[in-house]
């Protein structure tokens, strides 16, 4: 499982959706070897479709000459009715679709679980860290 660990820090997700990926079988290895990272992954809008941009995915080493180029864009595969909803959110100021994590299913699928959210501003972030400096101190027992 690949973690994106910031995007709760820079953004205030609302809404989580789970959404399949478009893969080629080199991917799929090497996905399971867990070399990847989707901390500088965003989620574009191509006409009405939705692409995960920037995430990079190493080479597996058994490819050889049908090995994938790292960067690529992958197709994400959701449900229109999902897909009208977010576009309809995505309208409004702010918002954007950022990649949470990558796992996969009990039937052995890529999935992705991607949050719709607005970017957190300064004074925000700087709220979350003390809220949770404040939750783990109470957990410890400490005054």
């Amino acid at each position: 499982m690949i973690n994106n660990k910031k995007a709760y820090y820079n953004y205030e997700i609302e809404d989580e959706y789970e959404a399949g990926m478009v893969l080629q079988g080199s991917e799929v290895k090497s996905l399971r070897q867990g070399k990847a990272t989707i901390n500088e992954a965003y989620v574009a809008d191509f006409d009405g479709e939705f692409f995960l941009t920037n995430c990079h995915i190493s080479e597996y080493k058994g490819a050889n000459k049908f090995n994938h180029e790292p960067t690529r864009s992958r197709k994400l595969l959701l449900k229109e009715k999902e897909i009208k909803k977010i576009l309809g959110k995505m309208k409004i100021k702010g918002y954007s679709l950022i990649p949470i994590k990558v796992y996969f299913n009990k039937k052995g699928f890529a999935k992705i679980v991607i949050g719709l959210g607005k970017g957190k501003k300064l004074h925000d972030k700087r709220d979350s860290i003390k809220k949770r400096d404040e939750t783990r101190r109470v957990q410890r027992g400490e005054d």
